[in-house]
């Protein structure tokens, strides 16, 4: 007899949490992911390691409102690239005091 084994679908408790996580680390959930149980609990494992918020390295609005109130007093624009990065913009609120 031939053994044939089936991938079981994953849980609507797993795929919530695979959302929140996508949504946590800022990244898409691929869909050939959530077919089977196995590779949805393997995804949110790696997921799940990641630190929330590494990927994201944008200025905070306090950092940004800051800036803009430099660039107005100093009569100058803040450059579209440190607006992406918080490193960029400290690096400009830092240089513009």
């Amino acid at each position: 007899m031939e053994s044939t084994t089936y991938a079981l679908p994953a849980t609507p408790k797993q795929i919530a949490y695979a959302r929140a996580l996508a949504l946590r680390n800022q990244t898409l959930l691929p869909c050939e992911v959530q077919q089977d149980r196995r590779s949805l609990s393997a995804w949110i494992d790696a997921q799940a390691k990641l630190k929330p918020g590494t990927q994201d390295s944008r200025p905070t609005s306090k950092q940004v409102a800051f800036a803009e109130r430099l660039a107005r007093i100093k009569r100058r624009a803040v450059p579209d690239e440190c607006f992406r990065d918080k490193e960029l913009m400290s690096k400009w609120i830092d240089g513009n005091k």
